[in-house]
């Protein structure tokens, strides 16, 4: 079962760990949107997603790297 756009907490630990040297809180939604997207468990519609939900996954990286 791979993650969905709304297991915010998960993908933010799976990119805290693929991309240790990035501040999470200078990620523009851009990348966030990119590399979310290029996770390998990541397995959800690229549609499906939007500023709020990006937002989400920034703020659960930022609390998981603090």
């Amino acid at each position: 079962m791979g993650l969905k756009w709304t297991d915010t907490l998960d993908i933010a630990i799976e990119l805290d760990e693929t991309y240790p040297d990035v501040d999470p809180n200078h990620v523009n939604f851009v990348d966030l949107n990119r590399w979310v997207m290029e996770l390998p468990d990541f397995d959800d519609d690229p549609q499906r997603t939007g500023e709020r939900i990006l937002e989400a996954i920034q703020m659960a990286w930022i609390e998981e790297r603090e």
